[in-house]
This record gives C-alpha cells, sequence and structure tokens, in this order.
C-alpha cells in the first residue's frame, strides 16, 4: 500500500490532525486514517473527504497522482 501523501500534504497545510479531518469530512478517525494509508476507499468515502478538502474525489483512484503532479481542483 502506498501512502496518500498529497492527502497528508493536505491537511498538514490546514493545520488539522487526522481525527479533526475526519469529523469535518463526516467519516470515521479510522476510515480517514486508512484513506491516508493507501487503503482502498468507497467512492463515497472519497467524495465527503475530497469535499472537505476541496480537492477532486478522483486522486482517491488514481495510483499515480503524487507524480503526476496532485492535479487539485
Amino acid at each position: 500500500m502506498k501512502r496518500r501523501t498529497w492527502l497528508i500534504n493536505m491537511r498538514n497545510s490546514k493545520g488539522l490532525t487526522q481525527e479533526k479531518a475526519a469529523e469535518l469530512a463526516g467519516v470515521e478517525r479510522s476510515t480517514y486514517t486508512k484513506a491516508e494509508n493507501g487503503s482502498s476507499v468507497a467512492v463515497k468515502t472519497a467524495k465527503k473527504i475530497a469535499s472537505a478538502f476541496d480537492c477532486d474525489w478522483t486522486l482517491f483512484f488514481e495510483n499515480n497522482c503524487d507524480k503526476i503532479g496532485q492535479k487539485l481542483a
């Protein structure tokens, strides 16, 4: 599993803990943590997290998004 460094960087840039990020997204902290750690996420979960960070939810399904340049919306 490859960590989603782009997600970690977005969270850190906003000064959020994983717990606060999960709360803003409306998901469990454990679900959010798994998303950061590279686990598969449901489309519904990806959309919730993306909405909280104002980014494109499809980033969660791009294997090379770190190399692509983090196509943020």
